[in-house]
């Protein structure tokens, strides 16, 4: 079975939560591919003949599943294929991110690893958009298409793109830590008499007016300004002056309750938002109901039970947004699979089964 059948969170009993809402929607075939027979069908299945069909994404390039093999089979096959390095060596996402940079310049003292699988996340998002494009070449070409990506090239593409290698290269800086401070213009967090934390951010014109709008600190911070030369519809020295803005305007947020804060700065239309935990979003974020936001629905997952769920993001307005479906069982669909793509009857599906080649 995959690696991470039991990869933590997990209920009570140990079955994965992590795996279960990973592989909604899926069906799951389990073959024995240490025989032949069963490298056999996965060649098979890899390159079986329909439009619809030939699309292979894969995290295992063993010298039995290569593309030149394969395409032999299909010539139009197209094939992605994830690595951790690019030279095609082992990699995860928390030993590239360690690489990348971002954990020396998060948090306090000392780098911090953010919990986060961004490169993960990104990576499949690639791979994706990988399909896709590499799809709709065949549909106006024919042709195939081997496309490979790593997590570090995913990783450090992102580096690049953020300005941060060109940061050492041309301005030969090393980028420092500002902990919850925002790079580049004025945000930060900040806590309310009630002990919440909110997280405020001013990157427009507009935004900077309406945090000064509503938190009344005009006059003070024109004297901040004033003081230190600094221009305050300028992002840049929103950044430099960070500090002294901060001390301003951590008064206003220290007297008021939440409740309080969420009121004044949405009537001001200040971009902002609290800090929770997982528990706090489930309970006082509308975003992830499933009564208002029909992303989320309830979900009956064999073997852990009823909870609230993911479907896709992307909402469509003339195709159907299809509701998240449970993760299946190992194997649940290996005989549907080998009948429906590779039309094998019962007899060979149970002949198969009986030598445990699935």
């Amino acid at each position: 079975g995959g690696i991470d059948h039991d990869r933590w969170p997990v209920t009570r009993d140990g079955t994965s939560l992590y795996w279960a809402g990973l592989n909604k929607g899926t069906r799951s075939l389990a073959v024995d591919v240490r025989s032949d027979e069963g490298r056999d069908l996965v060649r098979r299945l890899v390159t079986a003949p329909g439009e619809n069909r030939g699309l292979h994404v894969t995290n295992l390039t063993p010298r039995w599943l290569d593309y030149e093999s394969l395409r032999e089979k299909r010539p139009d096959l197209i094939m992605v294929a994830l690595s951790g390095n690019p030279d095609g060596s082992a990699a995860v996402d928390y030993t590239v991110n360690a690489a990348a940079g971002y954990p020396d310049v998060t948090g306090g003292d000392g780098p911090v690893n953010h919990v986060l699988p961004a490169w993960d996340l990104l990576a499949g998002s690639m791979v994706a958009t990988a399909v896709l494009a590499a799809e709709r070449r065949r549909r106006s070409t024919g042709r195939g298409e081997l496309v490979r990506v790593s997590l570090a090239d995913v990783a450090f593409a992102s580096v690049g793109h953020l300005g941060h290698v060109a940061e050492v290269d041309v301005n030969d800086v090393d980028h420092e830590r500002y902990g919850n401070y925002l790079y580049g213009a004025f945000g930060r967090d900040f806590e309310s008499s009630d002990g919440n934390r909110v997280m405020v951010v001013a990157l427009s014109p507009r935004q900077w007016s309406a945090l000064v709008g509503a938190t009344g600190s005009g006059p003070e911070l024109a004297e901040v300004a004033a003081r230190g030369g600094w221009d305050f519809s300028s992002d840049g020295d929103r950044f430099r002056a960070r500090e002294e803005i901060a001390a301003v305007l951590a008064p206003w947020f220290a007297s008021r309750r939440l409740d309080d804060i969420a009121q004044a700065l949405d009537d001001s239309g200040v971009l902002w938002g609290p800090y929770r935990t997982f528990r706090g979003l489930m309970e006082n974020d509308q975003r992830v109901d499933p009564d208002v936001n029909p992303v989320w629905r309830m979900l009956d997952q064999p073997g852990i039970g009823r909870y609230r769920a993911p479907g896709s993001p992307l909402r469509f307005t003339d195709a159907e947004n299809l509701p998240p479906r449970p993760s299946p069982e190992l194997g649940a669909d290996t005989a549907a699979i080998l009948q429906e793509i590779l039309g094998l009857d019962a007899v060979e599906i149970e002949r198969l089964r009986e030598k445990d080649v699935w």
